[in-house]
């Protein structure tokens, strides 16, 4: 346990520590595994900086800078203070990645339908298919090999895992629940940034500022606003229709009249064909 002037210390230089980066977050580690943690920390060497620490001392920390200051009542429990200098959008991808699997355990809530799909199992035939079928799954033996016959929730989303469910999830080796360490908010430049606006899928967002800007063009085309993106294709439309409407009154000017000469060959080849059949 740290003395009272080693705490002082650790706050003060972990302040000086935040002016050196231009991105600062916070993360709560109350239910992450710490094989995840320590992953984490190595996978990202280099890019991101972690400040662990009890929740007293990592609020005093945030609340000593004034752009961390709205982070400091962020933080619930057991917490970090994560430093970087990269993109808050691409820190908060990475950490999304590095999702960790998790084998059930009696009397948690599942978070969906867990489900034992069907097929061949590497499982031996023995008591493992006894209990399988006490659960009520179909099991069946073929070749010497246990093959499950069709697929069966084993326990339905929200009911609690009993024992026996998920000791036949462990012998399967199926790993329903997913642990994933994810800022609970970041900070760059004084511009706050939570979870919904951390986890934009940015090609998502780009396909759908085009699908939008695509439709807003077609609208503004249609309805003759000029603007910047506009401007050149309603020029161009505007030219074609004067030359259509300049060939139609038969108007002699430049551009019209080479459109107008073009006809009248056309016209007098057409002509002259006649002539010459009637001649024959």
């Amino acid at each position: 346990m740290l003395k009272k002037s080693q705490k002082v210390k650790f706050v003060n230089e972990s302040i000086k520590e935040l002016g050196r980066y231009k991105v600062v977050g916070i993360l709560n580690l109350g239910s992450i595994p710490d094989r995840l943690l320590q992953s984490s920390k190595n996978d990202m060497r280099g890019r991101v900086k972690f400040i662990l620490g009890r929740k007293s001392l990592l609020k005093r920390i945030l609340e000593g800078s004034e752009p961390t200051k709205p982070l400091a009542g962020m933080i619930y429990g057991t917490g970090a203070i994560i430093m970087s200098n990269d993109d808050p959008f691409d820190i908060y991808k990475n950490f999304k990645a590095k999702e960790l699997r998790l084998a059930a355990k009696p009397h948690q809530t599942a978070p969906e339908d867990i489900i034992i799909k069907s097929g061949e199992t590497s499982l031996q035939p023995g008591q493992a298919v006894t209990e399988l079928k006490q659960a009520g799954v179909d099991v069946q033996i073929q070749k010497g090999k246990v093959v499950i016959s069709k697929d069966k929730v084993i326990v339905k989303k929200g009911e609690s895992i009993s024992s026996v469910a998920a000791k036949i999830l462990h012998t399967l080796g199926t790993v329903p629940f997913k642990a994933v360490m994810l800022p609970a908010a970041m900070v760059e430049n004084g511009i706050l940034f939570g979870p919904d606006t951390l986890s934009i899928d940015q090609s998502t967002t780009v396909s759908n500022i085009s699908l939008a800007f695509g439709g807003a063009y077609e609208l503004c085309l249609s309805a003759g606003i000029v603007n910047q993106y506009t401007v050149r294709a309603l020029i161009e439309k505007a030219f074609r229709q004067a030359i259509g409407l300049g060939v139609e009154a038969k108007v002699y000017e430049p551009g019209v009249i080479e459109m107008l000469f073009g006809s009248a060959a056309v016209q007098a080849r057409a002509v002259g064909s006649l002539v010459g059949d009637k001649k024959d």
